[in-house]
């Protein structure tokens, strides 16, 4: 018997039958089958939602777990909890290590996303042997919660994570997820001392920005006059935002998705879709409150306002103002072009906002790390198993390397494994890790230009006006109408719950198909694959997809020339007082008076620091000067680095004595690269000890690669220097060459600025030429990412 055979297919009843019918009768048979089982689906669907409900709408995790402190029970309460994950069998936690912590986002959606599968987060991290916990949080705020007692909670929580792992090393490495970016740099920039590196996944910080033509949902708040939309919504709900409604606003991004492909995708493999579709719909039904003080704040302040990269946002008493650049932990940013909810701009254009240039990063002894994904959607950042094993395991394998990179703007490259690739036993993961350095401009050329942000400006004097008036005349009307039993009405007749409660139990017409779907999945015929009926239903499928995308790109594309012919217009900006020649905002005067005074400290430490030093001092500072500033940093070499400190040293540096000599090092050679090299004597009197530290440096520097040019001739300077009589395997540069000054390193300007008139004209005479028997070596100008072509996701999420 053949795959068409119909007496496999359709039943005895088909037999006999000419072809074409043979075939339309096996359709119609196999599609009736599948309708019943999507509505029985859809059924379960509902009766879970409804069991979730009851059970409190617990967080989604697959991991078992214990909560360590409930929030709710604090002076300031929040309906948040910290809870620790407990490893599945077979996997065993290091306490030496450092932990995770995963802020999910309150953005709609309940608690879980990043603990939603095996192959996740949480599970990379459990599978390397780091402890993990989870911030979750609860269905309901508390009430007078506001956006300063959640903070105040999880600050709570991160000072419980790094008591209970003392012999840790290094702080607690925090990944805010989507919503949960914001309030984890918020966190980090008022308490910097809690936080060790720091993971934003598809973290929206600069909310005004994106490319036209591509990202409208940046629109919405000039669309429909401000944030008093929210505020009525809160009113009309007594006092507490449905979650809800944020959820339809990501859903109405991609309509054909929506109302038609994540259905029909489940109808057309209805007997292998159920499961997935179900753990998924577990989560993305669950929909949680917020108090209208919370999302007031998050949508005056961030959504319409951006204030927050502004250095706008302060305390609720007006005594702490909170200012990114306070963030002292390396911040690790993964973003993907296929993300319509976060794009790259939105998730990397704070960067510029706050730094005019990679020298001004470099002064505030800042690391910026950021990898770009490109295709996957929003919630594959969190959700997608292909993510997980490639991005986030191989980002967490170099979270170490990370945490000691010198201060600069870098890019993850992550790449396949190259066919005779050297020293392969020096790679963690199934890829190879680089980080490479990148400018502000490589940051700017991701987007359009910024001129369209200027419209943005309007649309927040707009926004106050209105939420004025909302709050002055309406806003009292509205609260004296509500109550909790309208407000639960509002709630259930929701679409995003009524499509639920409609197709569950608690239907009576629903019951047939309780009743029925367990004699079609045992009678269950699938139709042929090559059945043409089949192939044109795919098509049919496609062409509504296309349909609905088609009026999705229209009414995206109407939206886009309203918003720029209301805010774009001069009679608009002249009504709200906007100029459209004013300066950009920007950090307070103050703040940027005290970072000069900080950068002025740093140098004259850097100053008092260059004749002194430990070995280990002497080692970093020659890695900093041999290095080519213009090289990526892989972790071949750093890997080396530590398998050799295993093998000789009887106490190994931990991280955070090795990170504060990088920084330590990399500043003064920044500052005076001659005097730097001239003072390694000093630092390393023992002369056995010297051609130790020259050999060690040299296997780790021709890990990656033969030295050769600028870094071989700034390689024999220190061996000159220290009179080593180790020698170099010739590669570009004859056995007769001269000695070299050093190479000249470029010193921040911010830094410059700050050191005395003495210090910067040392900083000007410091080595300014290289021999001319050192041959350049070719280094590659640093890789502008491309922007693939303008599509969209054909599925949200995924």
């Amino acid at each position: 018997m053949n795959a068409r055979d119909p007496a496999i297919h359709a039943g005895s009843a088909a037999a006999g039958m000419p072809p074409l019918l043979s075939d339309a009768w096996s359709y119609a048979h196999d599609a009736w089958q599948r309708a019943i089982l999507l509505l029985d689906i859809l059924r379960e669907r509902g009766n879970q939602t409804f069991e979730h409900e009851r059970e409190g709408m617990p967080p989604v995790l697959v991991f078992e777990h214990e909560v360590v402190i409930d929030a709710r029970t604090l002076a300031q309460p929040a309906n948040y909890a910290l809870l620790r994950i407990l490893p599945p069998a077979g996997i065993v936690t290091d306490d030496t290590k450092r932990p995770f912590v995963v802020i999910d986002p309150r953005a709609g959606h309940g608690p879980g996303i990043g603990g939603f599968k095996i192959d996740s987060e949480i599970g990379i991290a459990l599978r390397s042997g780091h402890p993990c916990y989870f911030v979750t949080f609860f269905p309901l705020p508390c009430p007078g919660q506001t956006i300063e007692c959640v903070a105040r909670a999880e600050a709570l929580f991160l000072l419980t994570v790094a008591e209970r792992h003392p012999q840790a090393q290094g702080k607690p490495f925090v990944i805010g997820n989507c919503q949960g970016g914001w309030a984890l740099m918020m966190l980090a920039a008022a308490a910097p001392e809690l936080v060790g590196p720091i993971l934003l996944a598809g973290s929206p910080l600069a909310y005004w920005s994106g490319v036209r033509g591509r990202n409208p949902m940046r629109y919405s708040g000039g669309l429909l006059g401000g944030s008093w939309l929210s505020s009525f919504a809160s009113d009309l709900g007594n006092g507490r935002f449905d979650g809800a409604w944020l959820v339809q606003n990501f859903e109405q991004l991609n309509p054909s998705n929506t109302y038609w492909k994540k259905l029909y995708d489940v109808y057309a493999q209805v007997d292998t879709e159920r499961e997935r579709f179900l753990a998924f719909e577990r989560w993305w039904g669950g929909h949680f409150l917020l108090n209208r003080a919370e999302i007031d704040w998050i949508v005056q302040n961030l959504f319409v306002g951006n204030h927050l990269t502004a250095g706008e946002v302060r305390s609720a008493d007006g005594s702490v103002a909170v200012d990114l650049r306070n963030v002292r932990s390396p911040i690790v940013v993964f973003a993907s072009w296929g993300d319509n909810i976060t794009p790259p701009q939105q998730a990397l254009n704070w960067i510029p906002d706050l730094y005019a240039s990679v020298d001004e990063i470099v002064a505030n002894d800042q690391v910026i790390v950021y990898c770009l994904h490109e295709k996957v959607g929003h919630l594959g950042i969190f959700v997608s198993a292909g993510v997980a094993n490639r991005e986030h395991t191989e980002l967490f394998s170099a979270l170490d390397l990370i945490d000691v990179l010198p201060p600069g703007l870098y890019e993850a490259r992550i790449e396949d494994i190259a066919p005779g690739t050297s020293h392969l036993e020096l790679i963690e993961g199934r890829y190879l890790v680089r980080f490479e350095r990148r400018t502000i401009d490589d940051i700017l050329a991701l987007d359009d230009g910024r001129d369209d942000e200027r419209a943005f400006e309007v649309v927040r004097r707009v926004a106050e006006v209105n939420q004025r008036l909302y709050d002055t005349f309406a806003s009292p009307a509205v609260q004296a109408a509500s109550n909790e039993l309208s407000a639960y009405a509002m709630r259930q007749v929701h679409p995003a719950r009524l499509e639920r409660s409609l197709a569950s139990d608690a239907n009576p017409w629903m019951a047939w198909i309780a009743a029925l779907a367990p004699s079609v999945r045992e009678a269950r015929q699938p139709v042929a694959p090559d059945n043409p009926f089949v192939t044109l239903e795919g098509a049919v499928s496609d062409t509504i997809v296309r349909t609905l995308d088609a009026w999705r790109d229209q009414r995206d594309a109407f939206q886009e020339q309203l918003f720029e012919a209301l805010y774009q217009s001069p009679w608009l900006s002249a009504l709200m007082g906007f100029s459209p020649g004013a300066e950009k905002r920007g950090p307070p005067p103050l703040s940027a008076a005290l970072r000069q005074e900080l950068a002025a400290r740093r140098i004259h430490e850097a100053e008092a620091g260059i004749e002194q030093g430990t070995p280990l001092d002497a080692f970093m500072r020659i890695l900093c000067f041999v290095a080519d500033e213009n090289t990526s940093i892989e972790e071949r070499p750093f890997n080396l680095m530590r398998q050799m400190a295993r093998e000789h040293l009887e106490q190994q540096p931990d991280i955070a004595t090795v990170k504060a000599a990088v920084r330590r090092q990399s500043m003064i050679v920044g500052l005076d690269a001659g005097r730097a090299v001239a003072a390694l004597p000093l630092l390393v009197p023992d002369s056995a000890l010297r051609h130790r530290i020259m050999m060690a440096i040299h296997r780790i520097v021709t890990v990656v690669g033969p030295l050769e040019g600028a870094r071989l001739a700034r390689y024999r300077e220190v061996a000159r220097v220290l009179g080593t009589d180790h020698t170099v395997r010739q590669t570009v540069q004859p056995a007769t060459a001269a000695p070299v000054a050093p190479a000249p390193v470029e010193t921040p300007r911010m830094v410059r600025e700050a050191a005395s008139p003495e210090a910067s004209a040392r900083v000007r005479k410091a080595g300014t030429a290289v021999a001319s028997a050192a041959k350049p070596g070719k280094v590659a100008k640093p890789r502008k990412a491309v922007r693939p072509s303008a599509r969209r996701n054909a599925k949200t999420g995924t």
